[in-house]
């Protein structure tokens, strides 16, 4: 019965195989509609597993998989490309020769994350151009997944993280530079995907860096990508997720440049309006943070905000708003008093402009 599971497992793989082989050589052989194919074939292997496919692909072990992890399709073909290389070098061949266009190093990320740690390449300029293919590839769909605030793609980084990164066996296939790309890769979006306690961890296997006496340790870089990456973010549900999630840098040895840095980057989603404008819930949260990372200070910071906000007003919208309808107030009540004044005191005043008139004519 196994062993009839797997042959079918198989065969379904393989003919998802030959699918992706037909468009890959469609969009190949047909310029004008290269970028809507390879767009179309990124949107298939990330959609998640139908539940017809699931009775073929997933064993009865893997099938009790609860909802909130249900695998997507790249996630069985990169096993099945790891596990069965030569059914994805076709395919590997035809991504290089799209490789220019949009989509296809998603795609490469996607179905060969696995494959290319699995696999002897001898050739170094090959893989120093599969694994930057790699980090590009998976930058561009882990935004996705920070633009629409979901975890489509949350088992490639665990991928990345756990069985890459952490592991030196693995991580040492790919060359050095490869590896300072993938580390700030996963520094930019650890947080994200919610694996905060390997924090530690992975700042023990940061690859060393030429600047590293400029910038400092591997704590340092990793808070100065992190403070780069907040500043990017527009969507407010992940921002806030991000800003809940900055105590696990409590007890990191930083330098004063970059400590200052994170810093200024937190002070930047306290006040209203520019650059960043900040919602009213990120600026509370922004200031839980601030206050929790940096308690010395926290005071003087408050008040000199306030001072500020009072100092200029139209800085923020909030109490411009207040300003603008206390202004319209005193200027409609004044209008009218004067008015009232002028025709209680001077009652006579139109009868001898009308009397005037009709004496002229």
């Amino acid at each position: 019965m196994a062993q009839n599971q797997e042959v079918r497992r198989h065969s379904y793989l393989t003919a998802l195989t030959f699918e992706i082989e037909k468009k890959l050589q469609r969009a190949l052989a047909s310029p004008s509609h290269r970028v809507n194919s390879l767009q179309e074939l990124f949107a298939d292997v990330a959609l998640e597993v139908d539940d017809r496919a699931q009775d073929i692909i997933l064993s009865r072990d893997e099938d009790a998989i609860s909802p909130a992890t249900q695998p997507c399709y790249y996630d069985m073909l990169s096993d099945h490309f790891a596990q069965v290389p030569e059914d994805g070098k076709c395919i590997v061949d035809l991504i290089v020769k799209l490789w220019s266009q949009s989509f296809a190093a998603n795609i490469f990320a996607l179905l060969f994350h696995k494959w290319l740690f699995e696999v002897q390449i001898e050739d170094p300029e090959v893989l120093l151009r599969y694994s930057s293919a790699l980090v590009q590839g998976a930058t561009n769909v882990f935004w996705i997944d920070i633009q629409t605030n979901t975890r489509r793609f949350k088992s490639l980084f665990s991928h990345l993280l756990e069985d890459v990164a952490l592991v030196e066996t693995r991580l040492s296939k790919i060359s050095l530079q490869a590896q300072r790309n993938l580390f700030l890769l996963l520094s930019r979006f650890i947080l994200f995907y919610d694996s905060g306690e390997k924090l530690d961890s992975f700042l023990n296997k940061f690859p060393t860096f030429p600047n590293s006496f400029l910038v400092g340790s591997p704590a340092d870089v990793f808070v100065i990508e992190l403070s780069d990456q907040l500043q990017k973010f527009k969507v407010e549900p992940v921002l806030l997720n991000y800003l809940s999630k900055l105590n696990v840098l409590q007890g990191l040895e930083l330098r004063m440049t970059t400590s200052t840095r994170l810093k200024a980057c937190l002070y930047s989603f306290t006040s209203p309006g520019g650059p960043m404008y900040p919602t009213r819930a990120v600026r509370h949260a922004a200031w839980d943070t601030l206050d929790s990372l940096f308690p010395v200070g926290q005071y003087p910071r408050h008040v000199i905000s306030t001072f500020f906000r009072l100092l200029y007003p139209w800085s923020d919208p909030i109490m411009l708003g207040e300003i603008d309808k206390t202004a319209q107030s005193i200027i409609n009540n004044d209008f009218s008093h004067i008015l009232c004044f002028w025709l209680v005191d001077t009652p006579s005043a139109p009868m001898l402009a009308l009397r005037s008139r009709s004496c002229v004519v």
